[in-house]
């Protein structure tokens, strides 16, 4: 089990997450990842995140991968 830290940003705000997630691999954390930014995008707002990245990084902060808000937006409902 990996603790995990789902920090979001674009060019002009940054939304760091202060929470972790336990998560048994990667692939839990791309999925739990994938959830957040649909949770983000669902809610009604005025903000385009097209230009959005969630980085997802470890308890060393070591980034483990990046998820373009883009890429999940783009996916067929």
């Amino acid at each position: 089990m990996t603790q995990v830290y789902f920090h979001c940003s674009n060019t002009k705000k940054v939304f760091a997450d202060r929470r972790d997630a336990v998560v048994d691999d990667l692939t839990e954390a791309r999925d739990h990842a994938t959830r957040v930014v649909q949770s983000f995008t669902n809610e009604l707002s005025r903000e385009d995140w097209r230009d959005w990245v969630m980085h997802v990084s470890d308890d060393y902060r070591d980034e483990l991968f990046v998820v373009p808000f883009a890429f999940v937006l783009s996916k067929p409902n």
